[in-house]
């Protein structure tokens, strides 16, 4: 089950270190390929020679070895994912903060695989206000909190605070890579960004989107599994390369892509804020400034999130957003009915941090069963968990 699997494991320091190398030696025996990353104080526990004997690649410690820098992010791109076991309370901590001072938080940090840790630390450590909390934010990170096993600790005292056991983690991955994917096999549609309705050759009617809320929503989507596809108008954002990205300017460009792709997708994530409206006639020449006032016809652009609720399967999910100024809630229930979608995802511009540019959000969500899920302002990134683990629910 893990034949030609790449892990990248991450060890911290903590005493149950010395089981990393059964652990090790287990996933190479399953066929995984493996990389191992310590931290400064996982030296004093491991040894880097004995983890890159039975990995069979260098043990990486240092963001620079002499003359040579260690990319961070390829390494966080080239796993199919990523376990920090044992995880320290240190390491716990800086990973709820975003705190980057070694190569294992680097690689951390610009990870676009899944990743999982394993923690070990004494009972009261584990029992610690602090501890749930951060265990509590990089769960809502997106990341996977394996369970701890309760017997004999390093101090001496019985109960909870040991690390997984290394077969029982073996199994895990195991099971991870066969079921563990939620939207493995799924095709996903995702729309992000403005559209531009062109006026002349350069000015065009817009909006404020930037795109960030669609693209999270991608990444997450991809991390659990989904072959996605996103259209996304026009925007200055950094697209991964492993994202399948088609490139739109108008509100009938992205219709048209839309509809041509809708038919062979499980899901449609319509996030983008298309214009309601467009130029009737579009000027084949530069408008000159004159002493007169200008006029501008326009007509309605085609509705796809409409369109898409018209002609959905009973196999396929439509996720709707709206973003509203007055009496929002009635207008994204409205909207969830009309539009024959099976969640509508509400912004308010009323609310601080929320909507176009930000790189936070608030939302509430309502599906057609009638419920209505309130969440608190959250990074993009963690919005889009949000909406993903919505979207997961129903399936």
């Amino acid at each position: 089950m893990l034949e030609g699997k790449k892990i990248l494991l991450g060890v911290t320091g903590s005493i149950a270190a010395y089981k990393v190398a059964i652990l090790v030696r287990l996933l190479i025996k399953a066929g995984a390929e493996v990389k191992v990353i310590l931290t400064p104080a996982a030296k004093e526990f491991v040894s880097p020679l004995t983890l890159s004997t039975l990995s069979r690649n260098p043990v990486l410690m240092d963001l620079v070895n002499d003359d040579t820098w260690q990319n961070h992010v390829l390494l966080g791109r080239w796993a199919d994912i990523m376990l920090l076991a044992p995880l320290s309370c240190n390491t716990l901590s800086k990973m709820a903060s975003g705190t980057c001072d070694n190569l294992l938080m680097a690689v951390y940090l610009s990870a676009t695989c899944k990743v999982a840790v394993a923690p070990a630390m004494d009972e009261d450590m584990w029992l610690h206000p602090a501890t749930k909390r951060n265990l509590q934010i990089i769960n809502n990170f997106g990341n996977i909190v394996l369970p701890v096993d309760s017997g004999e600790l390093a101090s001496g005292l019985i109960g909870e605070g040991r690390m997984m056991e290394p077969a029982v983690m073996a199994d895990w991955l195991k099971n991870y890579f066969s079921t563990g994917m939620p939207l493995s096999g799924k095709k996903v549609l995702v729309t992000a960004g403005p559209t531009y309705e062109p006026i002349d050759p350069v000015r065009f009617i817009g909006n404020h989107s930037s795109g960030k809320m669609g693209l999270a929503i991608a990444l997450e989507l991809e991390k659990r599994g989904a072959e996605v596809t996103l259209i996304v108008g026009p925007t200055s954002l950094d697209i991964p390369d492993y994202i399948n990205t088609i490139k739109v300017q108008t509100a009938a460009e992205m219709f048209d892509v839309c509809v041509d792709l809708f038919p062979h997708v499980n899901i449609a994530v319509m996030s983008a804020a298309v214009a309601d409206f467009t130029p009737v006639i579009s000027a084949q020449e530069k408008i000159k400034k004159s002493d007169a006032d200008l006029s501008i016809a326009f007509t309605k652009t085609k509705d796809i999130l409409k369109y898409l609720g018209e002609n959905k399967k009973l196999n396929q999910l439509l996720i709707g957003f709206a973003l509203e100024t007055s009496d929002e809630e009635n207008y994204a229930k409205k909207k969830l009915i009309e539009k024959n979608a099976d969640l509508i995802v509400l912004n308010s511009l009323k609310d601080e941090g929320a909507g176009f540019g930000y790189d936070t959000n608030k939302i509430t969500i309502f599906d057609k069963l009638g419920n209505t899920h309130y969440f608190d302002k959250k990074s993009k990134k963690e919005v889009a968990v949000d909406i993903v683990n919505s979207i997961i629910q129903i399936l």
